[in-house]
């Protein structure tokens, strides 16, 4: 397998079918991402916070802190949506 710096971990498929067992599998992974964050990045050095995996690309640093804005957004557009008459997407610029 070649790895692509762009997609490191491939691009996402979507299954044909989504069933409860799949939705409980992927409400499974949401829930152990922060542990697995935390036990990646745990004991790290500043430098080492600071590197990154491609030319380029987002620092380690940068990219736990992507992911914590990018769930926490997640969860209060949810939020919204169930409580909203008329919800709306609500972009943000990640890079900023």
């Amino acid at each position: 397998m070649i790895l692509k710096l762009k997609y490191p971990l491939g691009k996402f498929k979507k299954p044909d079918v989504i069933n409860h067992e799949i939705i409980e599998n992927w409400i499974y992974e949401i829930e152990l991402f922060p542990s697995r964050i935390w036990d990646l990045v745990y004991g790290l050095s500043e430098r080492e916070l600071k590197w990154r995996y491609r030319p380029g690309g987002w620092t380690i640093q940068q990219l736990v802190h992507h992911c914590a804005d990018s769930h926490m957004n997640s969860f209060i557009w949810f939020k919204l949506s169930m409580t909203e008459d008329t919800p709306s997407i609500k972009p943000y610029f990640e890079d900023k």
